[in-house]
């Protein structure tokens, strides 16, 4: 099998150079994290012993069962929780708090809804004292939005105020784009547009992505890697790379290399579903 992280950087060093911070930023380093919530009796492992290194560039998703901890792990790297164990770093610099360097994009679209889509957009870099408005229009363009600037998140469908998410996240230019679950609550087709569109921003814009999802079609369809995480406490028990051509269309997903793939995620995911449905049950 190929090696991933080597490939991808050869793949797609043209389209890294376009970043506007320094290329091979967005090193992501995850160092035996631990997360537990509560005390004493109360206390409640989350996320145990974790390790992962994602490359600059790369686009990796985590699957596992519900209550994995995947958004715990996710919002460790956000700086929205602490761990109880071990660090996570960007870049070398130990991550103690949520920053511009990292963007989120949530399932729920967490918009502002007094601003208009180009004003929330703009907020960002507003705030760091940049010339807002030139970026948003960049990022509008960017995410096929432009005609909607002056609409307010209300007027806009699911799927086109999940849009503007992602383009408010990397209007701050972001080291690390983190998705959680962004197209989950959007129908199958919509759906199916919205990951090509996020493709295509991310082959444009060449910035690391960690995104987390229950389906697994989708983490293939996107991802370099598929990492696969236990039932509670969560921990990474898989690792497979996706070694799929891109760009990719929705034909990929005939491919038998494209079925391989899922039967493995679904094994594996299958029997951590259970466990985690035993622990439910004791």
């Amino acid at each position: 099998m190929l090696n991933t992280v080597t490939s991808f950087a050869a793949r797609t060093e043209p389209l890294r150079q376009k970043k506007p911070h320094a290329v091979d930023t967005g090193l992501v380093e995850i160092d035996r994290v631990s997360v537990v919530f509560g005390k004493g009796r109360n206390a409640h492992t989350a996320v145990q012993e974790t390790s992962i290194r994602i490359a600059p560039g790369e686009f990796v998703c985590i699957l596992g069962p519900s209550g994995c901890g995947k958004s715990t792990l996710l919002n460790t790297v956000a700086g929205y929780v602490k761990p109880a164990g071990g660090e996570v770093r960007v870049d070398g610099d130990l991550v103690t708090k949520p920053g511009p360097d990292r963007g989120m994009v949530f399932q729920q679209y967490s918009l502002f809804p007094w601003k208009t889509v180009k004003e929330n957009v703009a907020f960002g870099p507003k705030i760091a004292g940049l010339l807002s408005e030139p970026i948003a229009n960049t990022f509008l363009d960017m995410v096929g939005l432009t005609r909607f600037a002056n609409r307010y998140p209300a007027e806009l469908s699911g799927g086109m105020q999940q849009r503007v998410g992602i383009a408010r996240a990397l209007a701050n230019y972001p080291r690390v784009l983190l998705m959680d679950e962004p197209f989950g609550a959007l129908d199958a087709q919509t759906r199916l547009m919205m990951q090509e569109n996020l493709l295509k921003i991310w082959a444009e814009f060449g910035t690391t992505v960690l995104f987390i999802t229950h389906d697994v079609d989708e983490a293939i369809f996107l991802a370099d890697r598929v990492l696969i995480m236990s039932a509670s406490p969560g921990r990474i028990i898989a690792d497979l790379a996706v070694n799929l051509p891109r760009p990719r269309l929705p034909e990929v997903t005939a491919e038998p290399a494209f079925a391989e793939l899922k039967r493995q995620c679904i094994a594996q995911i299958r029997a951590e579903s259970l466990k985690a449905f035993e622990q439910q049950n004791r």
